[in-house]
Formats: C-alpha cells, sequence, structure tokens
C-alpha cells in the first residue's frame, strides 16, 4: 500500500514552497488543501497545526510541521525516489548533511537577510545599499562554496546534476530573488553586480529559479504583485 500524504499549504507561502520542491523531485503523489492565509486560520486546520502556519503534512496519519523539517522528513522517507540527501550513515553521508546545512543556514542568515532591510529603505541610494550589501554577502558567504564545486553541466550544490536539499530549502526564496530583483521590486542592481562579482553564485540562481520543480507552483505575476504591496505597506509604517 502507498503512503498517503495530505499536503497543507499556499502557494504564495515561501515556505511551504519547499514541501512543493520536495515532492516534486521525488515525484510522490499527494493530497493537496489550500490554507487561506489573508483570514485567521480555521478551527480544524489548528487541530492539524495549532501554529496556524503552512505547511504541514499529514503522513499516514501523522501530522509533521515546520518546512524544513517536513521537506528533510520527505527526502529522508524516499531516498530510492531521488537523492536529495545522503543518509548519515552512508560514506560521507554525515559530512554532505553538514555541509548542506551550512550552506542553507549561510544563505538565510547572512545572504536573504538583507532583503528585510528593504521595509526600511525609502529612496533609490538606500535600495541600491541592500543590493549591494547582499551581492557583498554572497560573495564572503556563497561564492566560495559554490566557485569549488558547481559547473555548467553540475550547476546544483555540491557538484550535482540534479537538486539537493540545499536547493530544496533555499528554491522558493531564489526564484524570488531572480524574479523580483528583474522586475524591480528588490533591488534592479543585483542581477549585474552578482553575475560581475559573484558568477558561480549567480550562475547557481539561475539555474535553480528555471528548475521544473521550483518553478512548478511558481506564479511570478501573482507573487510580484504581492511583494510589491507588501513592501510598499511596510515602507509606509516604517
Amino acid at each position: 500500500m502507498s503512503d498517503k500524504i495530505v499536503l497543507y499549504t499556499n502557494h504564495r507561502c515561501p515556505w511551504a514552497h519547499r514541501a512543493h520542491i520536495a515532492l516534486a523531485e521525488l515525484g510522490v503523489p499527494f493530497e493537496e488543501v489550500i490554507i487561506d492565509l489573508d483570514r485567521p486560520r480555521d478551527p480544524e486546520y489548528l487541530e492539524i497545526n495549532p501554529r496556524g502556519l503552512v505547511p504541514s503534512i499529514k503522513f499516514n496519519g501523522e501530522i509533521i510541521t515546520e518546512s524544513a523539517i517536513v521537506a528533510t522528513f520527505l527526502a529522508d522517507t524516499y531516498p530510492e525516489k531521488a537523492p536529495l540527501v545522503p543518509v548519515s550513515s552512508a560514506p560521507g553521508g554525515a559530512l554532505a548533511r553538514a555541509r548542506i546545512a551550512f550552506f542553507v543556514d549561510a544563505y538565510f542568515s547572512k545572504v536573504h537577510t538583507h532583503i528585510f532591510k528593504l521595509g526600511a529603505a525609502k529612496t533609490e541610494a538606500e535600495e541600491a545599499a541592500v543590493g549591494e550589501n547582499l551581492v557583498a554577502a554572497a560573495l564572503k558567504e556563497l561564492e566560495p562554496l559554490l566557485a569549488s564545486s558547481t559547473s555548467s553541466s553540475a550547476p546544483f550544490f555540491g557538484g550535482s546534476e540534479r537538486l539537493t536539499l540545499a536547493e530544496v530549502l533555499t528554491g522558493s526564496f531564489v526564484v524570488r530573488l531572480v524574479a523580483l530583483t528583474k522586475s524591480g521590486v528588490w533591488p534592479s542592481n543585483i542581477p549585474a553586480l552578482a553575475a560581475k562579482q559573484t558568477p558561480a553564485f549567480w550562475a547557481w540562481a539561475q539555474a535553480v529559479a528555471a528548475h521544473p520543480s521550483v518553478t512548478g507552483i511558481f506564479n511570478e505575476e501573482n507573487i510580484t504583485k504581492s511583494a510589491k504591496a507588501r513592501l510598499a505597506k511596510q515602507r509606509a509604517e516604517a
């Protein structure tokens, strides 16, 4: 009997997007339940996840929450479907997992964190500075990790030809970085600066942002509109 997976999600949420990327790569069937994030959560969903967040999955009746935990659980449950991450007991497996964890932590704590400063950037110069600082952080933190292993034929973390858990956990934010800087919602100086100063990072980002498992639920028009409105609200309240 096949496993029964129910995914509670919202397609606008980059955290829930992580679960979609994992499931797409693994090719595992699932039932989808959309949670409306624009109003208070229904009592039925709060019984599933008292925090009211997405994603959550119901796996053969068991509830699993928090996006990184959900994605890693799926990768560990179906290692034969796609080698997103080696098991820790495999030769070099624990080291590979540690390297992925370090990369993901660096992406969010050192690089993506600069995006949060856009809400307080009210001039073009302040916005450009956010872009410059983000690229500088990518140069220091991510470029060495990617330049030493990736290539045009193996563009993903660790020199992989296909997505790894590193891309599963960062991909929904990377595709937004590429799309929203292209549209000018996020600093429009990032693409040119990144291509020049961090060519390995930007090539990796382009490969991730174009991957079908990442783009599957990504509605660029809707996400751009939502991000623009959210940023305008943040700046008005700053």
